[in-house]
């Protein structure tokens, strides 16, 4: 689809160096669809937030961390 959009130069570029994209469209491009995707997983997480009870808490996860660099330790 053909658009045209007035997008300030400063972000534009910024968004360029991000994407590490060769043209300003492909920059939008990756920037609408990372913008998409998160919007896509935001969603999935507020669907799935509390239907898993026995999943791994990141406190969990720390924890472990711990353990395991406590065992590397020794």
């Amino acid at each position: 689809m053909k658009t045209t959009i007035d997008i300030p130069e400063n972000v534009l570029s910024e968004a360029i160096r991000h994407t590490g994209a060769k043209t300003k469209r492909e920059a939008v491009v990756a920037a609408v669809e990372d913008f998409n995707r998160r919007h896509r997983l935001a969603t999935l997480a507020k669907r799935l937030y509390g239907s898993m009870p026995n999943l791994m808490t990141r406190e969990d996860l720390q924890a472990m961390r711990e353990d395991r660099q406590g065992e590397t330790a020794r």
